[in-house]
């Protein structure tokens, strides 16, 4: 039986005595997920791919080393990576390496029949093929026991602002997608905002348009499962942020995470690095920006956060095999030294600003040390 796991630990605010004790015992898990499209990249507008594609089964096999790592998640697009026809295969990696498959993005970007959108596709023929290969890769989540579905609308959304009835591009997708749970019940997706790219400018910008969008799918909902699932404070739309798209959208990463915590629908996330406001480029953790991702990891331990943390990346010019080992080097590494920092300290100077001018610049400082 498929039973969503309950993300309302997310929004407790804790009292300055609660906060402290909880920093202090508790510390994120680091369960780590990869996602199967970039295990062999394929290239991109300026060059073909540097390195031969690879099929499902010999990235599945790829997939078995990366459990040295720490790797105990594999996310896969349906139904172009992951299907009812090939399921077998992941569910045989779960048992040869306990790498299971644990989040299921869908894959209308990457279909050609989608071009003008997929949800929100001005057509209803288009929404209606969209909307029932978005009701199958549910079903499908289901199937497979994964954690959630994720909605990338990367190929949703518009090119000239002027002519855009924007109200019927939100409302085509949302319905679409509230029909689509509805045939599935019981399935939390998870949105994924992005300013631009694919669609030059993306249906869902920033992550407080992502929050709204999930709460205006949930009201839409109409099967009584669902509206079960939600009378108990269970969250059926959540989001799934993504370090790059937050840092081209220029919102601050800790703060944009936190905020999703806030409406306990954080069901996911997707770490990479990020030149601010730059294109997607989907670099490994750390390799710009390193405060930026330990501020976020420092927000979700304040959230109690402890869902997986997805590896999303692009490794163009290194093997897959060693980009894992770096990320998931890295978020072990920040995960040590943000547990290393005086936390009683930092809730005391946020608290006291006056009293403690600077002092979190000097505990930063000390912190690089380390």
């Amino acid at each position: 039986m498929y039973t969503l796991k309950d993300l309302s630990y997310q929004k407790k605010l804790r009292s300055k005595d609660e906060l402290i004790k909880h920093m202090g015992s508790f510390k994120l898990d680091m369960k780590l997920s990869v996602g199967i499209w970039y295990f062999t990249p394929g290239g991109g507008r300026f060059h073909p791919p540097y390195i031969r594609r690879k099929d499902i089964k010999e990235r599945l096999k790829m997939a078995e080393e990366f459990a040295a790592y720490g790797i105990t998640g594999i996310e896969a697009h349906y139904p172009d990576e992951v299907n009812f026809e090939n399921l077998d295969l992941y569910k045989d990696l779960e048992k040869k390496s306990n790498i299971k498959l644990v989040a299921v993005p869908f894959s209308h970007h990457y279909h050609t029949e989608f071009e003008f959108g997929s949800l929100s596709n001005p057509d209803p023929k288009v929404r209606k093929k969209a909307i029932k290969m978005t009701s199958e890769g549910l079903k499908l989540v289901k199937e497979s026991q994964a954690n959630c579905a994720i909605c990338w609308p990367g190929i949703e959304g518009y090119t000239y602002s002027l002519g855009t009835v924007f109200n019927w591009m939100w409302n085509d997708f949302e319905d679409a997608m509230a029909q689509a749970m509805d045939e599935q019940p019981g399935v939390r997706v998870a949105i994924e905002p992005k300013p631009y790219e694919p669609a030059n400018n993306n249906i869902y910008r920033t992550t407080a348009e992502g929050i709204l969008a999930a709460q205006r799918i949930e009201k839409k909902l109409k099967n009584s499962q669902n509206h079960k699932s939600l009378k108990q404070g269970q969250c059926l739309v959540g989001l799934n942020p993504e370090i790059g798209h937050v840092r081209m959208g220029y919102e601050d990463a800790a703060g944009a995470y936190a905020l999703v915590c806030m409406e306990g629908r954080l069901a996911h996330v997707h770490l990479n690095s990020q030149p601010l406001g730059n294109y997607d480029q989907d670099l490994n953790v750390g390799v710009v920006e390193w405060q930026q991702a330990e501020a976020m990891l420092y927000a979700l331990k304040m959230a109690g956060y402890n869902e997986y943390f997805g590896i999303d990346i692009n490794p163009e010019r290194m093997p897959v095999k060693k980009a894992i080992q770096i990320n998931s080097k890295v978020l072990h590494i920040m995960n040590d030294r943000i547990e290393n920092l005086p936390h009683k300290k930092l809730i005391e100077a946020y608290l006291d600003p006056s009293f403690h001018r600077g002092d979190i610049e000097l505990i930063l400082a000390e912190a690089m040390r380390k």
